[in-house]
């Protein structure tokens, strides 16, 4: 059965309301009722004790006494009985018996000196009243004593009109409670209603979407949870818009750079079938389809790489390994690519200078550097420059090419990010995917890299690696 927030505050105030009511109204009401009983009784025996006191100051009290003592009783509704050892009556101002009708219990505890009081009793009078036995004695001798009696109706009056302002109380209570909680259900209703509102256009696909917080209770703090959680489910849905924008595109890059070698190769196989191929043209042909085999392998063998990395699926081996001799590597591979765009190498590193580094991996970070270099940079400078601090071997390959501006220095990391300018023809890192593996291969060495860029002033690209093996 489904209950609704509004029945929920709604009984759970009222059961909180009622339930403390009638606890606190039960304990203040037998408090009260024995509070006027008690208040009662010691009326009853602080005259008794009075004329007690005038009875042994006179132990023949005049007739007259008597009554005027009975009248100002009187007027407190009070009524008075004095008898002797035997439980006659000596005097009265009410009873008309002769007899005081005791029992065992009461007349062994007046024989002993002790008073007794008794709340309500109806059966020994005509009437239901609270009385109070107090004994005499004159000197050792037990000589009787004081029975003195009040109607219960006016303590009971009392009580039953403090019941009635309890009476009062809890259904005033009960009903400020079912306005509270009432507005309270309203208000947080109101709330939930704008929480569920906010995760079904979420549901829908709007990542756009904030619920107001305030930080007052635990739906504000539920808010502010929905929010960061909004917030994130927004920067994943862009990360993934973008890399399945990336992925077309690369899909797309790929097929336009798959299906020029795959015609060139094609007519080339054609041609020589069908002998349109002259014998002088042939080897030039043959070289031509093994060049776009080669420029087919490199996009295979990059993307298998990348996803060897990305899972962890190769194993570094790490030695010392001197830094200009790796430089004059990288030189000695892409001199020929850089003098055909008018750009010179340039190095600079300590000679003795160490790093402790896959020697593969590393050549591979900075051939795909270099490339990316080259390719942005035209009748310019690309310097490779090592030196150290106290903790890292820092590396700086520095050209003086196009640069970028800030958007593409935060994109250049990503899969499949190719820079608009890099579609052309050359034949190093045109896929997207060399400083994405560069990355991730730089990490896996403990060591970081960061580039810094303008548009038209080249690019700086900073390695740091550790100096001793971790």
């Amino acid at each position: 059965m489904k209950v609704n927030y509004f029945t929920q505050q709604l009984v759970s105030h009222v059961s909180v309301i009622v339930a403390a009511i009638l606890l606190v109204g039960l304990l203040f009401s037998h408090f009260f009722e024995q509070y006027v009983y008690d208040t009662k009784t010691d009326e009853l025996a602080q005259y008794g004790h009075a004329l007690l006191t005038d009875i042994d100051r006179s132990p023949k009290p005049s007739q007259q006494t008597l009554q005027s003592f009975g009248q100002v009783l009187n007027s407190r509704d009070i009524q008075y009985s004095l008898f002797d050892e035997e439980s006659k009556i000596i005097y009265s101002t009410g009873l008309k018996t002769p007899l005081i009708e005791l029992n065992e219990s009461e007349w062994a505890q007046l024989q002993s000196g002790k008073a007794v009081s008794v709340r309500q009793e109806q059966s020994r009078f005509d009437q239901a009243v609270t009385f109070v036995l107090l004994p005499y004695f004159q000197g050792p001798q037990f000589v009787g004593g004081i029975l003195l009696t009040s109607p219960i109706e006016g303590p009971r009056e009392i009580i039953s009109q403090m019941n009635r302002y309890l009476v009062y109380a809890a259904l005033t209570a009960l009903a400020v409670a079912i306005v509270l909680s009432g507005l309270l259900s309203i208000y947080h209703g109101r709330r939930i209603k704008r929480l569920r509102l906010a995760t079904a256009a979420v549901s829908a696909g709007d990542y756009t979407i904030r619920i107001p917080e305030s930080g007052r209770d635990e739906i504000d703090a539920l808010a502010t949870d929905f929010n960061t959680m909004v917030r994130d489910l927004y920067t994943s849905h862009e990360e993934i818009e973008n890399l399945e924008n990336r992925r077309r595109q690369f899909m797309a890059d790929v097929s336009h750079e798959l299906r020029t070698p795959l015609t060139t190769i094609r007519g080339t196989i054609e041609g020589l079938r069908s002998d349109l191929i002259s014998e002088k043209e042939k080897d030039k042909a043959l070289q031509l389809a093994s060049g776009e085999t080669k420029r087919l392998l490199r996009l295979v063998n990059e993307n298998l790489d990348y996803e060897k990395i990305r899972s962890n699926q190769i194993t570094l081996i790490k030695q010392p390994i001197r830094i200009i001799e790796l430089f004059e590597v990288i030189r000695e591979q892409l001199e020929p690519a850089a003098q055909q765009r008018g750009t010179a190498i340039r190095l600079e590193s300590p000679e003795t200078l160490t790093v402790f580094a896959d020697y593969d991996r590393l050549t591979q970070i900075l051939l795909n550097i270099t490339k990316n270099s080259i390719q942005f940079t035209e009748r310019g400078e690309i310097s490779l420059l090592a030196k150290t601090d106290s903790q890292h071997v820092i590396l700086e390959i520095q050209d003086t090419g196009i640069g970028m501006d800030s958007e593409e220095v935060e994109k250049i990391w990503s899969r499949f990010y190719k820079a608009i300018d890099s579609r052309t023809s050359n034949p190093y890192g045109e896929f997207g995917l060399g400083l994405s593996i560069v990355r991730q291969l730089v990490t896996m060495h403990g060591g970081t890299i960061e580039v810094s860029s303008q548009k038209g002033h080249g690019a700086l690209f900073t390695i740091q690696l550790p100096k001793e093996s971790i």
